[in-house]
């Protein structure tokens, strides 16, 4: 795989940040009772994401260790501030549902972690494909969380009635426990299929009969499924 779609694909499904590495779960949970929240804080963390990756990598000669985080944090805070202002001038709406979370960016895990460990280390394009990739991962988490919030929650999806007339809205959806509820709902499936995929993999040459294999790897899988 080319290694810039690689950038993405690790983001979005290897890596998710959400689903797969469980960081940045404050906005996970707090914005995500409608989907259009969940867009919204997305987006924006991708734009940080990408453009601090871009910048940090380009600074990385010029930063040296003793002061690398206060000047991850400055770069990630000055582009925070830009995000802030350009969506309380023109999606003012956006900005109030959102609120705090919105400077809470400087501080999310997921962004200082991937400056610390992929920015700070790689060229600026394949830091920027990065943040991409984080950033799109980081969506798709927030946009399957709160679209299960607010369709079971409210019976809506984007703000459209979406149910059956005789749907009855289930209100701990689209409050704090709801948010864990959905959260660890999607983590399961997540390391489900991750183990269905591990249980169905064969070793090189593998005829499928694992009873009788003794090529390295069979053994241990052959035990797990006669446990």
């Amino acid at each position: 795989m080319n290694k810039y779609l690689e950038r993405i694909y690790n983001g979005i499904i290897k890596e998710n940040p959400t689903l797969i590495l469980v960081i940045g779960m404050c906005p996970t949970l707090a914005v995500t009772t409608s989907v259009s929240n969940g867009i919204g804080m997305g987006l924006s963390t991708m734009v940080v994401l990408v453009l601090s990756n871009l910048l940090i990598s380009l600074l990385r000669p010029l930063i040296s260790d003793s002061i690398r985080f206060p000047a991850f944090i400055v770069v990630i805070a000055s582009f925070v501030t830009i995000v802030e202002l350009v969506l309380k001038a023109y999606i003012p709406g956006l900005y109030e549902a959102l609120g705090l979370y919105i400077p809470l960016i400087v501080v999310n895990c997921i962004i200082m972690g991937r400056a610390e460990a992929y920015a700070s280390k790689a060229s600026p394009l394949l830091s920027a494909f990065d943040g991409i990739g984080m950033g799109l991962g980081f969506t798709f988490a927030l946009i399957l969380m709160s679209s299960c919030r607010e369709i079971l929650g409210s019976g809506t999806w984007l703000g459209i009635k979406v149910t059956p007339s005789f749907f009855t809205p289930i209100g701990i959806f689209v409050s704090a426990p709801g948010a864990f509820i959905v959260l660890g709902s999607l983590i399961a499936v997540m390391n489900g299929l991750k183990i269905q995929n591990n249980s169905t993999k064969k070793v090189e040459g593998c005829d499928g009969d694992c009873m009788s294999c003794g090529k390295s790897g069979c053994s241990d899988r052959t035990q797990e499924q006669t446990a």
